[in-house]
């Protein structure tokens, strides 16, 4: 099964494919989508929509992880952030992609096991569970690593608890 993780964002959009075989996690690629600051918030939108259709027709996932969004003190820039996540959605949603959706302590939690880790944990454990000679720079795309591995362990976990087997 191949995962795509995503790390949302307008600046910069991480994202990591990974392949679950068996009970190996194995890294397929990785990087992020970056827009300059100083562009139009439309344009902006539109180079990560088709950076995102680019991604997915070449790496085709079976499934999308997204981190939800947490709004902190900066209302703009989770608003912005939401219009990121949203042509990417939409990208997936056009190729009839299912996505799943996970808050930050839900990825800490299935990732180092504990729900309040430290970013720096979060990202040895990417780099260990994917065998990664360096963590992945920048943070975003340890990100979205960390995203689909939650995602691979939570699809796996659903799939004993109902029975279901894959090849």
């Amino acid at each position: 099964m191949r995962v795509l993780g995503i790390d949302p964002g307008i600046a910069i959009m991480g994202f990591g494919f990974v392949d679950k075989i068996g009970h190996r996690l194995v890294p397929v690629q990785y990087g992020s989508i970056q827009t300059a600051a100083h562009t139009a918030q439309d344009q902006r939108l539109v180079q990560i929509y088709e950076a995102s259709c680019q991604l997915l027709d070449q790496y085709r996932p079976e499934t999308i992880a997204v981190e939800k969004l947490f709004f902190n003190k900066n209302v703009t820039n989770a608003f912005s952030v939401g219009q990121a996540r949203g042509v990417l959605l939409l990208a997936a949603a056009q190729r009839g992609i299912p996505i799943g959706e996970y808050t930050p302590m839900q990825v800490k939690q299935a990732v180092v096991g504990y729900g309040g880790a430290e970013k720096k944990q979060v990202q040895e454990m990417v780099k260990r569970l994917l065998k990664l000679s360096a963590v992945p720079k920048p943070d975003d795309v340890a990100d979205a690593l960390a995203v689909a591995i939650c995602h691979a362990h939570s699809v796996g976990l659903n799939e004993r608890m109902n029975g279901v087997t894959r090849s």
